[in-house]
């Protein structure tokens, strides 16, 4: 008995050490490398000359692209991928089994944006109270919502020197505000669009959405908003809500239920486009402020590439600002007098602009 307990012993450490590891395999191109979309990839997985797979399957996203029988490379098509990072993995199966190798690719838009200048049309007055957030134009009116908070939250401390959020309707002309109701001072307000008879506003940081009625700015309802890093921008296309959150993902929401449905992520030629802010969609494209600087881009909704880019410095030069204004911030479209509005937060000027390619 004690014998052949010693030989099923020997039979197991035969068995152990006779298992096989797993093979060495690497796989190319190397990760973070950068392509332009429309560009052929070349992705290969590398092994020793002696292993032989059954087949090797290639995927992008986990979505199967195609198959290989050896070594030769895959070419990908990446006209149609979206941009930003890519995870390309490579399945190699042999004797039953199969183990996986990744690496990453970057795709960057096929060009530069184009770039514009501008022209200013007319000047009009704004009021230096509000610290713009999102603002349209509508049946002659504009309707803007303003950020701010007067009153902390409990358990937390925030700067209370912008004031409480509000949304309003204003009069272009004149600057002057028509109608206006103040948002719960505990909250941030942020981006609004007009859905039909409503407005919706975004807040910053607690994931709150409000909706009101856009003739009497009645709040009829809130929702949670768990899409996203943060509430910024918003803008609506007609069928759709686009939202960002501070980095460089605009979110696409459903008009009704104001659930998150896809998303792009936007890039120029150069890399990923962050802090994207208040958003206008016009004519086809979105219109966006970069917080915190002169500029806005001009995206394409399909794909997020950067397809244009204007540097607004000389608009409100710096040392020309009225007293205590902020950045550059809120972009409204009349679409009937195919006309673009710009302001700035705490701005006492709106200007009526046209762009102009250099």
């Amino acid at each position: 008995m004690k014998y052949k307990f010693i030989l099923l012993a020997a039979a197991l450490v035969t068995a152990i050490g006779c298992k096989q590891p797993p093979v060495n395999i690497t796989i190319s191109p190397e990760a973070g490398t950068n392509y332009k979309a429309g560009d052929q990839v070349a992705v290969k997985a590398h092994y020793a000359a002696d292993f032989k797979p059954d087949s090797i399957v290639y995927l992008v996203d986990s979505v199967k692209m195609g198959s290989m029988k050896d070594s030769s490379a895959l070419n990908l098509k990446t006209d149609s991928m979206p941009l930003g990072p890519r995870i390309i993995t490579a399945r190699v199966y042999s004797e039953g089994k199969n183990q996986e190798i990744s690496t990453n690719i970057v795709l960057l838009p096929s060009k530069a944006p184009v770039e514009y200048t501008f022209k200013t049309i007319k000047v009009f007055p704004h009021d230096t109270s509000c610290y713009t957030e999102g603002l349209l134009y509508q049946d002659g009116f504009l309707y803007e919502s303003g950020g701010g908070q007067s009153q902390s939250p409990p358990g937390k401390s925030v700067d209370l020197s912008i004031g409480q959020s509000s949304l309003r309707k204003v009069n272009l002309n004149t600057g002057k505000v028509l109608q206006k109701t103040m948002v719960d001072p505990t909250v941030f307000g942020e981006g609004i669009s007009i859905i039909g008879n409503k407005i919706v506003q975004l807040t910053w940081k607690e994931k709150i959405g409000y909706i009101y009625d856009k003739d009497t700015f009645k709040l009829l309802n809130t929702f949670n908003n768990n899409v996203g890093v943060e509430g910024w921008g918003l803008c609506f296309d007609g069928k759709r809500l686009y939202m960002d959150d501070s980095t460089n993902r605009i979110w696409f929401l459903d008009k009704d239920t104001y659930r998150q449905t896809g998303f792009i992520d936007v890039y120029d030629d150069k890399g990923a486009v962050n802090n994207i802010n208040e958003l206008e969609y016009i004519e086809g494209k979105i219109y966006a402020n970069v917080y915190e600087t002169n500029n806005i881009i001009v995206i394409d909704p399909k794909t997020g590439a950067v397809l244009e880019k204007m540097d607004m410095t000389d608009l409100y030069p710096q040392a020309k600002r009225n007293l205590n204004a902020d950045v550059l911030n809120g972009i409204a479209y009349d679409a009937q007098g195919k006309r673009i509005f710009l302001t700035g937060k705490k701005w006492d000027k709106l200007f009526q602009v046209e762009f102009v390619e250099k």
